[in-house]
């Protein structure tokens, strides 16, 4: 079974940055269109970025221009660089495929504050 373990989080001020990383054991990792999603306490899951296995990535209209998802198929690993960071983008966050096919990780906490 594949596992995701998500990590990078931490706490930061505004404006500064953090760049997530989530490994895989899966030997299949290529074949997936892989994401990260975030959840803030009291909201549900969002999809923060896509990227798909020959680089096309896409981003939700909030992180636009401030992130940046990347991947490594030789690694099993997708990374998410996070630049100009808010109080909003305070998160949970958590990586999978798009069809969200894979169990869930543990997650990395992001908390932006001053």
């Amino acid at each position: 079974q594949v596992q995701l373990v998500e990590s990078g989080g931490g706490l930061v001020q505004p404006g500064e940055s953090l760049r997530l990383s989530c490994a895989t054991s899966g030997n299949i990792f290529s074949m997936y269109v892989m994401a990260w999603y975030r959840q803030a306490p009291g909201k549900e899951r969002e999809l923060v970025a896509r990227i798909f296995s020959a680089g096309t990535t896409a981003y939700a209209d909030s992180v636009q221009g401030r992130f940046s998802i990347s991947r490594d198929n030789a690694k099993n690993t997708v990374y998410l660089q996070m630049d100009s960071l808010k109080p909003e983008d305070t998160a949970r966050y958590y990586c999978n495929t798009i069809a969200q096919e894979l169990a869930w990780g543990p997650g990395t906490q992001v908390t932006v504050s001053s």
